[in-house]
């Protein structure tokens, strides 16, 4: 396949609006190899052997990793909340009903009874203690499914530490069990209003800074879960990163007002390092991989001149000689700026001829 119908053949992710949109597609419309250079000043570079990427540029969103709903724990009167973009920890207050603190504990499992002496044995005991043993409330605590002596003091060094009545029991409307620190991303109910068990409180993420994308139903076929990306965050430094979570696929009208409708996934990406400066909800670019070919020629995308048909040559210096070696093309590397090459006559440690930057 060509390097122009190669690019002509890439989908972009929808979600790409306006102006961004339409430069990225000019960008890619009008990309069709690089020039043949006339009578510039050159420089060599080297035929080197490596493991090469080809991407698909797309635009994505800083964000936060994950999406949780935070339910009513019981009934009452909702009396306080959180502001959004308050990030709540472990043994922290979520809202309270009736004035009384809900307290976020770290467990995978809701809890769904009181916690107090004749309990029988449970998974939620076990998350219960590993919580007050996290939170230095753990002396002579054995983190087990077993309520015994040793949980009903340790709950009790916690109330008395959080300014609650201390009794050695927890109801299960006292504490509400995530995953992780929530992040509050919104509210679902106003002050004042009437909590049920279960229903929706407010919304929250993680504390994990990721980059969100909306990916197409044709684009789920090359991105997948730990596929890998670099992303070039707002204030120009790169970050590797991979996908980590794909959500399930919905679908909306355009709003274009042509009536037609897309299906969409979001796609969470993990960044490695830390992310400095952070900005929510700032753009960032994004190079996803789609291809990997380990193991061969590649040399700068400069070097290739484009002859006929979609064929492309490079000039091998040899000595104070040159000489043209016809050269097939495979993935292309955008990012690194690199090609796959092979043809007889090229090999790896050769100097192939270059446009000088200031050319």
């Amino acid at each position: 396949m060509s390097r122009t119908s190669k690019v002509v053949t890439g989908v972009a992710l929808v979600g790409i609006a306006g102006v961004a949109g339409l430069v990225v597609a000019e960008q890619l419309s009008n990309h069709k190899g690089p020039p043949v250079p006339t009578s510039v000043s050159t420089s060599t570079a080297d035929v080197v052997r490596k493991t090469i990427s080809e991407r698909q540029f797309v635009s994505g969103t800083l964000g936060y990793s994950g999406s949780y709903v935070v339910p009513g724990s019981g009934p009452g009167t909702l009396t306080w909340l959180p502001a959004i973009g308050t990030v709540v920890n472990r043994g922290e207050g979520l809202y309270e009903v009736d004035g009384k603190r809900v307290t976020l504990m770290m467990g995978a499992r809701p809890a769904w009874r009181d916690f107090a002496y004749g309990m029988s044995d449970g998974v939620d005991v076990q998350q219960l203690e590993t919580n007050l043993r996290d939170l230095g409330f753990g002396q002579g605590l054995t983190v087990d499914q077993k309520f015994t002596n040793a949980t009903y003091n340790a709950i009790r060094r916690w109330q008395q530490a959080s300014h609650v009545t201390v009794t050695g029991t927890v109801p299960m409307s006292a504490i509400t069990f995530m995953p992780t620190p929530v992040r509050v991303s919104g509210h679902e109910l106003a002050l004042g209003a009437q909590l049920q068990p279960g229903a929706p409180v407010e919304y929250g993420t993680s504390n994990t800074p990721a980059v969100n994308l909306a990916a197409s139903t044709q684009q789920l076929g090359w991105i997948q879960i730990d596929t890998p990306v670099v992303v070039t965050l707002p204030d120009g430094k790169t970050r590797n990163g991979k996908v980590t979570a794909i959500g399930a696929t919905t679908t909306s009208t355009s709003s274009s007002g042509s009536g037609q409708s897309q299906s969409t996934a979001a796609v969470t990406l993990s960044l490695e390092g830390d992310v400095t400066g952070f900005v929510d909800q700032a753009s960032v670019q994004v190079w996803v991989v789609r291809a990997t070919h380990p193991n061969v020629l590649t040399v700068p995308i400069p070097a290739l001149n484009s002859v006929s048909d979609g064929k492309y040559e490079v000039t091998v210096v040899d000595g104070t000689g040159t000489r043209r070696v016809e050269v097939q093309t495979g993935l292309f590397d955008d990012l690194a700026g690199i090609a796959e090459v092979s043809g007889d006559g090229l090999a790896e440690g050769q100097k192939v001829q270059v446009p000088r930057d200031n050319a």
